[in-house]
């Protein structure tokens, strides 16, 4: 068997053509095998028929081994000429031919145009950096967002339990209660700056 690897023919045919040629090997050799097995059975049946026979089926046996050890080396013989012949002549893909899905390899590029992929390899290379970088700063805007939500809804909770608290102290409303508790807040808020001008100006006075 050729030891080339032939994988070119390969990728066209599906399968290497060594493959394909011991395949064809073993089932020459089997079906020698099946005929020389079918001739020993006719020559068995032959001999049955002749009375006073003296040649006994071992011995029929041994010459049957004998001529099939005579074929086999002539058919190997044969076989190995044949794979010869197929593997240069039918089975291989000449080099100047190109499959179709390597036609894109036909025409050489110039080293502008190397220059030019090379350029745009760097380019796409940037592009993806920044991407990277963008969608980075984006989950940590989503984690403190995340951060924010559980705090607001921290809070929510609380004035719902205030509003709760509220409710079993007789105040009909929390939010109407927190308003005037802020108005009122201001109020004494300026009442107690009107206090502190006032004893300021009684200081000076």
């Amino acid at each position: 068997m050729s030891v080339d690897p032939m994988t070119y023919e390969a990728q066209f045919f599906g399968f290497t053509p060594q493959t394909c040629m011991l395949r064809i090997y073993i089932a020459f050799q089997d079906y020698l095998f099946e005929v020389m097995q079918a001739v020993e059975q006719v020559i068995l049946k032959k001999l049955d028929g002749i009375p006073d026979c003296d040649i006994s089926p071992v011995q029929i046996r041994k010459c049957t081994e004998k001529f099939l050890c005579f074929m086999k080396g002539h058919f190997d013989n044969l076989f190995s000429k044949m794979e010869q012949l197929f593997l240069q002549l039918i089975l291989r893909i000449p080099s100047n031919i190109l499959l179709p899905e390597d036609k894109c390899k036909e025409t050489p590029y110039s080293e502008e145009d190397f220059q030019h992929l090379q350029k745009e390899i760097e380019q796409l290379q940037e592009k993806y950096k920044t991407e990277l970088c963008t969608k980075q700063a984006l989950l940590a805007e989503l984690e403190e967002q995340k951060i924010v939500q559980a705090t607001l809804k921290q809070t929510l909770t609380f004035f719902d339990e205030l509003q709760n608290v509220g409710r079993d102290h007789g105040t009909s409303d929390f939010r109407e209660s927190l308003v005037s508790l802020v108005q009122n807040s201001r109020k004494l808020q300026n009442i107690r700056d009107g206090v502190e001008k006032e004893s300021k100006r009684l200081k000076i006075s």
